[in-house]
């Protein structure tokens, strides 16, 4: 398949995929203490199990993400990498991916 679009899901309530600048881990690292910074681990939430803060985060960035393929690869920006986002783990994780050609 030369042309099409991807995209990368998460069935999953408590962790998300984003795409964002992959060439510096720092990045990650803000994303990851800005959130931590708007959304505490401890608050006065409700819900039961503890992970109230995992479930806003997972809102905030979404289940989902979707990226163009071009020549069969995917056509990210130069800097650009696709994040697996896990606020309630570590646990393990499925990825649903599909592809279709256009």
């Amino acid at each position: 398949m030369p042309d099409g679009v991807c995209h990368i899901f998460v069935p999953h309530t408590t962790a998300g995929v984003t795409i964002n600048e992959g060439a510096d881990p720092d990045v990650a690292a803000d994303l990851e203490q800005q959130l931590g910074r708007m959304v505490p681990h401890q608050a006065d939430y409700k819900h039961g199990e503890g992970n109230s803060d995992s479930h806003i985060k997972t809102a905030l960035i979404g289940p989902g993400c979707t990226a163009p393929v071009r020549d069969g690869k995917l056509n990210l920006g130069r800097w650009q990498a696709i994040f697996l986002c896990e606020w309630d783990g570590p646990r393990t994780r499925k990825v649903e991916v599909a592809v279709q050609a256009l």
